[in-house]
């Protein structure tokens, strides 16, 4: 891959991997940092990645450094203290977009994974499974579950419109 090529990748994807990562952290720094490290390793290993692949290569990358910083962040989270006058208040909810998030939430870091890719970022089921690491009958199975538990959290009553 040569310069210009890598500078056209940037332009190109950052946006949309940005986004994909962003879904999932949830935290927009750590979300930067992600995307920026991917960008940086396909820098790094631009002799040996195809422009062709680029995108499939660049994705990859930021999966695998997503899913270790979700790890890591397990390792670290911090118990909140909840006081005992502290209630919680249940609003009704009405927009559509908070609605869909919550339902991203209830998803496994895998499902969730699978889910964005197929449907937000348009993937084939064989991208997702080179990116993921997992086979093409896994992505549909894994896919096809947390499509049923999306679709059972919307239609509950309290999550219609």
């Amino acid at each position: 891959m040569t310069e210009r090529e890598y500078n056209e990748c940037v332009r190109q994807y950052s946006d949309n991997v940005y986004r994909f990562i962003l879904k999932n952290l949830r935290h927009e720094e750590d979300a930067r940092d992600v995307v920026q490290s991917a960008f940086e390793k396909m820098w790094q290993h631009r002799h040996e990645v195809m422009y062709e692949k680029s995108k499939s290569y660049l994705f990859t990358v930021a999966y695998h450094q997503m899913i270790d910083q979700l790890r890591k962040q397990k390792r670290i989270q911090l118990k909140e203290v909840f006081h005992e006058e502290t209630g919680i208040v249940h609003k009704p909810v009405n927009n559509i977009r908070k609605i869909l998030d919550e339902a991203l939430a209830r998803l496994s870091e895998t499902q969730k994974s699978l889910v964005l890719l197929k449907d937000y970022e348009g993937y084939s089921y064989e991208e997702i499974g080179r990116i993921t690491g997992l086979s093409e009958s896994q992505v549909k199975v894994y896919l096809h579950r947390a499509r049923i538990q999306l679709k059972n959290y919307l239609v509950k009553p309290e999550n219609v419109l």
